[in-house]
């Protein structure tokens, strides 16, 4: 059997683009049906996405805590899901730490999606949207406009460690 598999020829039709993206619409629809009629009984979803594709929308402390992937859950305590096929992403209110936000995750950036209840899970690749024009330039050159205008104050105070505090201090 493994001669088989060494032998197999490349294939000149991308099956396994077309495979992963006909499993994408398995999440669009799971999120489509959760958006209309909620989750029904135990079901839970784990959504992991890459934070740093073109389009995710979180808030920056979000971002510097998770600047490659990040996995939400969509279980109790979620608000405004909605699903705009058209723009390819979903938007989420979630609360994290307290503090509530709102996401906007295009489906190309989903790399994990799963159901625990029902032991149901998919892996995918994160997908980059096609460039035009301008975009494009700059994606070759890896300058954006941002970075033609000046140069960008960090303050790195959020990213130190902190020594732990002694009693008393």
């Amino acid at each position: 059997m493994e001669e088989d598999q060494e032998q197999r020829p490349d294939s000149l039709l991308p099956y396994d683009e077309w495979t992963e993206e006909a499993l994408r619409t398995v999440v669009v629809r799971a999120l489509r049906h959760v958006s209309s009629e909620g989750l029904p009984g135990e079901h839970h979803l784990y959504l992991t996405f890459r934070t740093d594709h073109s389009g995710t929308v979180i808030p920056p402390r979000l971002r510097a805590q998770y600047p490659e992937e990040m996995t939400i859950v969509l279980q109790h305590q979620f608000w405004d899901l909605k699903v705009d096929e058209d723009a390819g992403l979903f938007t989420v209110g979630l609360s994290f730490g307290g503090v509530p936000a709102t996401l906007a995750v295009p489906f190309g950036a989903v790399v994990g999606f799963a159901d625990p209840h029902v032991r149901f899970g998919l892996r995918f690749r994160a997908v980059e949207p096609e460039l035009e024009g301008d975009e494009a330039e700059e994606a070759e050159s890896g300058v954006t406009e941002q970075e033609q205008s000046g140069p960008q104050v960090v303050s790195l105070e959020a990213f130190r460690r902190r020594s732990p505090q002694k009693d008393g201090e």
